[in-house]
């Protein structure tokens, strides 16, 4: 089915500027060329010794309080790394938000030895090692995989080895561990090699990691979309295979992840690739409708892209929406959509977000504050705000008003680009925009 580009995507170049400052030994350089390694078996995995990988990454971006973690647990003969979406930022050259530890160090033995901590979690105990300004370094112990491979995963919670625990992970880029001791990266899945080309890969055959946790398909777009990285060809396939699975996944991670999309800072270019795959399609159909409109500068759809280019650039300003904010201007085209003919938009409105509500979990207080923007915007558009200035809506109003004004500056028209079976093929090779 064909898909236009939305206005300005497909013509900007990857950028290369966030591209990791890595070292990397001779050895590893050698090792990096080859094809990633498939995940072992279960059963052999604490075999399989990892590829180790000499590091440098900027100094400053790692938190001290994270080093001090480390250290103590190391120096109580602990192993201990850290993982996740932090080394990955790391190796790709950003400032990671968070910190994330893995380690042997069962929850009890970690509350011992740091007091200003406590456990959390039931269905998987986590310890939170408390620091001054609210800071939070979550430290995990290793897990094993659950005994239910290509069924939805309801528990995993079993303790296990660090290379179990990196083999569990959904994606290759996320499962990297960081040896702050010895500036080593720990790669048992091929992440090393997809950080440096700059793919999304899962840890094992895509549709079965997706039919175990359908929000590991947003999770692929996510990043595909916030840290312009390429889709590999099979996880791309896959996603577009399985998306109608995530009508079967918990409502509530769905519509946080939605979010995530949104407030990652590419918004336009994560959404297009949700729109492209036909994960929108599943997701919210009403929407997705809309962007096949997008064959004029005037269009429902072309003032969509230029809506999510909105959130994108309140985003490079610094500026953090609330999440009212965010679903109104998501849904902005087909909230005005439904109230044309009504005189009472606000009721209108609320007939039309009750479905949304019901489909994707969205809470109580974005659904009303979404009712009160929509029904007062001619007003506010018109310059009429009348007592709406002394609500606490006001402010979330004035963004979805000035973002709905500047989606109707008709700017240089979108390429058209016709999708067909040969795309899929490129997934890996390209940048989705």
């Amino acid at each position: 089915m064909g898909r236009s580009t939305p206005n300005g995507a497909g013509d900007l170049p990857r950028s290369r500027s966030s591209r990791a400052s890595v070292a990397v030994s001779p050895t590893a350089r050698a090792a990096a060329s080859e094809p990633p390694r498939p995940p072992a078996p279960k059963e052999n995995a604490n075999l399989v010794e990892p590829r180790r990988y000499q590091v440098v990454v900027e100094h400053s971006f790692v938190d001290p309080d994270v080093r001090k973690v480390l250290k103590r647990l190391v120096q109580n003969g602990h192993e201990a790394y850290l993982v996740g979406g932090c080394v990955r930022d790391l190796l790709l050259g950003r400032k990671p938000k968070d910190f994330d530890v893995a380690t042997s160090a069962h929850p009890e033995d970690v509350r011992d030895l740091f007091r200003n901590s406590r456990i959390i979690g039931r269905r998987f105990r986590l310890v939170h090692v408390l620091f001054q300004q609210r800071k939070v370094i979550e430290v995990a112990t290793f897990r094993t995989t659950p005994e239910n491979e290509g069924a939805l995963i309801r528990s995993d919670n079993v303790y296990g080895t660090a290379d179990e625990d990196a083999y569990r992970r959904d994606f290759t880029i996320n499962a990297l561990f960081y040896d702050l001791e010895t500036n080593h990266i720990l790669d048992w899945v091929g992440g090393m090699s997809d950080i440096q080309g700059r793919v999304v890969r899962t840890i094992g055959v895509p549709d079965v990691r997706f039919y175990e946790d359908p929000v590991r398909i947003l999770r692929a777009i996510k990043f595909a979309g916030r840290l312009d990285l390429g889709i590999d060809a099979d996880v791309h396939e896959a996603i577009v295979y399985c998306r109608e699975s995530l009508k079967q996944a918990a409502r509530p991670r769905v519509a946080e992840e939605i979010l995530r999309l949104l407030r990652g800072g590419q918004a336009r270019r994560s959404l297009y690739i949700a729109w492209e795959t036909g994960v929108l399609d599943v997701l919210l159909p009403e929407l997705s409708a809309l962007l096949y409109e997008n064959d004029r500068d005037d269009s429902p759809g072309a003032r969509v892209w230029r809506q999510l280019a909105y959130i994108d650039a309140q985003h490079v300003a610094g500026e953090v929406l609330d999440d009212t904010v965010l679903w109104t201007l998501l849904l902005l085209e087909t909230l005005k959509e439904a109230c044309e003919g009504h005189r009472d938009r606000s009721a209108a409105v609320g007939d039309f977000v009750e479905g949304l509500v019901e489909r994707l979990a969205i809470t109580r207080r974005c659904a009303d504050g979404m009712r009160r923007i929509i029904a007062t915007l001619p007003r506010l558009r018109s310059g009429k705000a009348g007592k709406l200035v002394r609500s606490e809506s006001y402010g979330f109003a004035l963004h979805v008003a000035e973002a709905d004004r500047l989606s109707e500056e008709v700017g240089p028209r979108p390429r058209a680009r016709q999708r067909d079976a040969s795309d899929v093929d490129r997934a890996g090779d390209q940048a989705v925009e």
